[in-house]
């Protein structure tokens, strides 16, 4: 079977991926979804990828069991108040992510439920920063279990890709992969009310701000929508990206384009307000932040695979960094 292109809006730049022949194991098939993949990325950053063999019940009663939480009010969801990178809820205002590009916009109109890696690790510095336990609502009790069994499959997913990606090289399968013994992820159930909630946008405020992602691969399960998700490319600027409805979108972080020299772009993207055509327009999106092992020192692959010789970083001090300068406040 070969990969087919999804239009409508960004034609061949953001193509759609069936990973079902990538798993079968046709030579001949991987090496073509492998010469697409390294095309698209080179671009803008950006995949949809179906045949993952994920549910699609899952993330729909995902979605169930956080409106519920978000329709709480104010005041019950407060104990559960985080900052940016930590467990629990992130209220109207917590964060800004344009400002990770030096652009101080108006706060996200959004809330997040933020949720990541919580498996003890043997460093308890690292520990304590990096794997505290997971907050969850008690008033939504079924909210945990569908969490766990949805990041099990992102976290089977990522790796998959991760084997993808470094195929798309023309490196070893294992080349991403194998700093991925322990590593850490982040998960935000975010939430994109109408302008009943969030008020009348101000000039330049999103529902996310321009921003690229910090770690290695994302994997966002989206809805469709007009103040919905668009990605950046030099050639044609800001344009809608385009929806499967049985597809992740997958984009490229900055991890990941300083460890390919910035052979692979990190795919620029913001969520654009609620429209003034459809103010009341409420969506929700899952994404998967995918990192590595704390400590992974991430070196830029040389010439001629990679572009740019960047100077190695600790994977978790650039992260740590990039969370703290979009927090608000």
């Amino acid at each position: 079977m070969r990969t087919s292109v999804t239009e409508p809006r960004i034609p061949t730049i953001v193509p759609t991926i069936d990973l079902k022949p990538w798993f079968d194991g046709d030579p001949r098939v991987r090496a073509r979804i492998a010469r697409t993949v390294d095309e698209a990325l080179q671009t803008a950053g950006f995949l949809l990828v179906t045949g993952h063999g994920v549910d699609p019940a899952l993330p729909s009663r995902i979605r169930e069991a956080a409106r519920a939480f978000f329709a709480l009010p104010a005041e019950v969801k407060q104990p559960y108040a985080a900052k940016v990178g930590g467990r629990g809820w992130l209220g109207p205002g917590a964060e800004a992510n344009g400002y990770s590009e030096g652009t101080r916009t108006p706060p996200d109109l959004k809330e997040s439920l933020t949720f990541a890696t919580h498996e003890p690790f043997e460093d308890p510095v690292v520990n304590a920063e990096w794997y505290a336990p997971n907050v969850w609502p008690r008033e939504v009790l079924e909210l945990r279990g569908l969490c766990e069994e949805y990041l099990a499959r992102m976290a089977d997913l990522e790796r998959a890709l991760l084997s993808l990606l470094g195929e798309a090289l023309g490196l070893e399968p294992d080349f991403f992969s194998r700093h991925m013994d322990h590593p850490t992820y982040g998960f935000n159930i975010n939430w994109y009310p109408g302008t009943e909630v969030v008020g009348e946008p101000e000039p330049g405020q999103f529902r996310i701000g321009p921003h690229t992602d910090f770690g290695t691969v994302t994997i966002l399960d989206r809805q469709a929508g007009k103040g919905g998700l668009q990605v950046y490319t030099d050639d044609g600027g800001w344009r809608d990206a385009p929806f499967d409805a049985d597809a992740f979108t997958v984009n490229i972080g900055d991890l990941m384009a300083r460890w390919t020299g910035d052979r692979w772009r990190s795919g620029r993207h913001r969520v654009l307000p609620p429209p003034a055509d459809a103010p009341a327009e409420e969506l929700m999106s899952l994404v998967y932040f995918g990192e590595c092992t704390p400590g992974t020192l991430v070196e830029s692959v040389p010439a001629p695979v990679g572009r740019v010789a960047y100077a190695p970083v600790d994977s978790h001090v650039y992260l740590r960094q990039k969370l703290d300068s979009i927090s608000v406040g």
